[in-house]
């Protein structure tokens, strides 16, 4: 039935391969999990506030669990591709960071926040405005885009590993693998340089495994990679522990359908919060919405599941998966949640349908139960996933045309703004900021679709008004 329903045979594909691959997407996604709690919890970390910190992490847990559930499950379900959701990393830090810590808004006031802006993206994908968006973007930007997530999961799957590391002078360095011989090296420089020892090991097996055609070879490697880790001291065992009671009670407590409308309208001048609130939610949907446009594009080309056309199969579904997991992730108490650049490990191991999706949503379900199998995965294990995936990405660079300079620049912006600032959005606005420029310079007006000018505007405003 689930085989008829998915068409596994127009994918060729099968059970096998669809849920190994939707095994990889959570594994490599399972940080996440981790993350997330913690992030959305350090502003009361900070304000020294360990209770409300506490309270937020466990509810947190249980709402990013039920979030990225929700939205890959309709992904599944309702749109039948093999993507999968979840609180996006930068949203959730803007969430926390900039809404909650800067601006002085309650956790519960900023899930409001995140919850209208699902509601307008609700909107907007009824009407057909983002599908619009995403054909208003020139052939140069989408051939760029796949490319440039690439060099994005690749420079996060570094990061992870810890072979690449912050430098004052040079901004980025490698881990100085040397450090072991330095006097006063500490242990957690020693736990770096092992993390990177660990990620290259994994990244070397994903590559082997691949090159013999293994199926589950990133699955493989992500499991090799913990293991080697546990004698290393980078795989702890120790972090296994069960607190399910006390989470749901937070849960509860602080997230579950705690959103504070009250609190966020019901104070100070009426007009400057409705403006605050306004400029928030827009801030959100801009970075949400290229995000998911990115990231959708980007997997479904490697899936080969865009039409001669350029159009992403069923992608007004796969957008309204996103806007209705964006409301009900705010409902369950967690950030944004949005298409995962994550997917493209599920993509790269195979997976092409539907089912690597639910295999995906059933996992962060049972994840409020296997959190502590979960919690001993390092970031350094599941990061030559992200690595791994990278290379076959970046190979669609070959599509683009380097030829008219016109169209080489703004593709060259799209890939390379991506990695440079962390963000899928900021590679895809700055390519269609620098098309119109280039293509208004060289007389070029009617290769400019009126919904790429006005897009390239609302950016430019954006960052121009707009801190993000």
């Amino acid at each position: 039935m689930l085989k008829k329903y998915f068409n596994f045979d127009k994918y060729n594909t099968n059970y096998k391969t669809e849920i190994l691959a939707g095994l990889t997407t959570f594994i490599t996604l399972a940080y996440i999990l981790i993350l997330n709690p913690q992030i959305l919890s350090d502003p009361y970390v900070i304000m020294g506030d360990g209770d409300m910190a506490t309270k937020v992490y466990n509810g947190v847990f249980i709402g990013t669990c039920l979030g990225a559930f929700i939205g890959t499950f309709l992904c599944a379900i309702y749109a039948k591709v093999p993507f999968a959701q979840a609180p996006g990393m930068g949203l959730n830090a803007f969430f926390a960071y900039t809404v909650v810590l800067g601006l002085g808004y309650t956790y519960q006031q900023a899930l409001v926040i995140v919850f209208i802006s699902g509601l307008l993206f609700v909107f907007i994908t009824v009407v057909g405005l983002r599908e619009a968006i995403i054909r208003a973007i020139p052939e140069c930007i989408k051939g760029a885009i796949a490319p440039g997530i690439g060099l994005f999961i690749t420079i996060i799957g570094l990061k992870n590993a810890g072979l690449v590391v912050g430098n004052d002078s040079t901004l980025v360095a490698m881990v100085n693998f040397a450090a072991w011989r330095e006097e006063g090296v500490t242990p957690e420089q020693i736990k770096v340089i092992l993390g990177g020892v660990v990620a290259l090991i994994g990244l070397v097996v994903i590559a082997v495994l691949a090159y013999k055609k293994v199926t589950a070879s990133i699955l493989i490697g992500i499991i090799v990679a913990t293991i080697v880790g546990i004698p290393l001291g980078v795989t702890h065992l120790a972090d296994f522990s069960f607190n399910f009671g006390g989470q749901l009670r937070d849960f509860a407590e602080v997230s579950f359908m705690k959103m504070d409308f009250a609190g966020l309208f019901g104070s100070g001048n009426w007009v400057e919060t409705v403006f605050a609130v306004v400029m928030l939610v827009i801030s959100f949907s801009l970075v949400n919405m290229f995000d998911s446009i990115g990231t959708l594009f980007g997997a479904a080309k490697q899936a080969g599941m865009v039409d001669e056309k350029g159009e992403v199969y069923r992608m007004k579904e796969a957008l309204m998966c996103d806007a209705i997991s964006t409301a009900a992730g705010a409902m369950v108490g967690t950030s944004t949640v949005t298409t995962m650049v994550e997917s493209s490990a599920g993509v790269g191991a195979g997976g092409r349908t539907g089912m690597t999706s639910l295999t995906t949503s059933l996992m962060f379900l049972a994840a409020i139960l296997l959190a502590p199998f979960v919690a001993i995965v390092p970031s350094a294990a599941t990061a030559p996933a992200l690595i791994f995936v990278g290379i076959g990405m970046l190979s669609n660079l070959k599509d683009v045309d380097f030829s008219d300079m016109s169209n080489a620049l703004p593709a060259f912006c799209t890939v390379i703004f991506m990695p440079f600032t962390y963000s899928i959005a900021n590679g895809i606005a700055m390519g269609l900021i620098t098309f119109c420029l280039m293509k208004a310079l060289l007389g070029k007006f009617k290769e400019i679709k009126p919904l790429t000018l006005i897009v390239a505007i609302v950016f430019v405003l954006r960052y121009a008004f707009m801190a993000m």
